[in-house]
């Protein structure tokens, strides 16, 4: 097999889809339609306070998750809010990745 072939073993979806849901106050991440990963805030006047991130069962250990993060804290900024990071997992994210730092307010037990 060359180098620009495809093997049978991999796969790719190209059907991925990311948005904010206002009404269920979460960020979803989507994969063939399905709910993928949802990580829910609370909108707060100048805040936006990131509370707990679900991934479904069957899309766990992909990487979804870092995906949908980079989404949410990038649409946080661009909303002109600041980053409130009470999810542990959105907190762990913010420690491995620069350039969110001036946005943050760190929680007192984060």
């Amino acid at each position: 097999m060359t180098e620009n072939m495809i093997s049978t073993e991999d796969e790719f979806s190209p059907d991925v889809s990311l948005s904010r849901n206002d009404d269920h106050h979460c960020y979803e991440l989507r994969v063939g339609g399905k709910i993928a990963v949802q990580s829910y805030f609370r909108d707060r006047p100048g805040h936006i306070d990131l509370t707990h991130t679900e991934t479904a069962e069957e899309f766990k250990s992909q990487g979804l998750g870092k995906v949908l993060a980079h989404f949410a804290l990038d649409d946080v900024v661009a909303s002109g809010k600041r980053i409130i990071p009470h999810d542990p997992f959105i907190s762990g994210y913010l420690r491995q990745h620069e350039g969110y730092g001036q946005y943050i307010d760190w929680p007192e037990e984060a």
